[in-house]
């Protein structure tokens, strides 16, 4: 996943920049027409949605379904490779979860009408486990996972927590912004248990001296040391 940078006055426009900015994996997976705005099939909600649906609601589901699915493929590799029982204990318990997330969010884009094809397969973007991290990561075992485990987890649930605040604020959809709110509070959750479970595991090896700081190293954060996404003067979503 593509670490960045994105100073915005207003997170509501954050769902629309992460879709319109997303970089493929490599420089041939597709070409420069897949960084131009979004295409006329998300620019308005399609004809036959719910009153009120718009382009935004299209947008987020569009986004998040493929962000969700890869990173339960993540979650569901974790017993096969790591010993670490709280590793494995949080994989299990937040993959039943997001299983379930998933379908919903399958169920309310197949109510607006929109094309369940995934529009971002193949990019390397915010958020997003790709298959070749996939692919990586199930090359190492126990400490070696469980870092990158931490990682691109963090990412991933930092990242729904911003967009669903662009959904809340900028959907039109009732279910589907209720869903956003809904969807963000509890991965909100997730990360504050991820990183716990990570500040306990570095405390721990460190004998207990606090010297391993979960925000330190990137332990928790992306590989970068720092959120993918830092959004500036921005409101915070209510995830409480």
């Amino acid at each position: 996943m593509r670490a960045a940078t994105i100073g915005a006055p207003v997170l509501a426009v954050l769902t629309v920049l992460l879709v319109t900015r997303c970089v493929a994996a490599g420089p041939d997976a597709h070409s420069a027409a897949g960084h131009m705005p979004l295409h006329s099939n998300v620019t308005s909600a399609p004809t036959g949605a719910p009153a009120g649906a718009n382009a935004t609601d299209v947008a987020w589901l569009q986004l998040m379904i493929p962000m969700t699915e890869q990173a339960i493929r993540l979650m569901e590799s974790a017993p096969a490779r790591t010993s670490n029982a709280r590793i494995i204990r949080l994989a299990a318990e937040m993959s039943a979860v997001h299983l379930r997330q998933s379908r919903t969010l399958r169920d309310l884009l197949r109510r607006i009408g929109a094309p369940l094809t995934n529009m971002h397969e193949g990019h390397n973007m915010p958020g997003m486990v790709t298959a070749a991290e996939l692919q990586s990561i199930e090359q190492v075992g126990d400490a070696a996972f469980d870092r990158l485990f931490t990682q691109h987890i963090g990412e991933y649930l930092r990242q729904s927590v911003l967009i669903a605040g662009g959904e809340q604020q900028s959907g039109a959809d009732r279910d589907t912004t209720a869903f956003a709110a809904t969807l963000a509070k509890a991965r909100a959750g997730d990360l504050a248990q991820l990183t716990g479970d990570a500040a306990d595991g570095d405390a721990r090896g460190s004998g207990g001296s606090g010297s391993g700081s979960a925000t330190k190293g990137g332990d928790v954060g992306s590989p970068t040391s720092r959120p993918l996404v830092q959004v500036n003067d921005a409101p915070s979503a209510d995830v409480s």
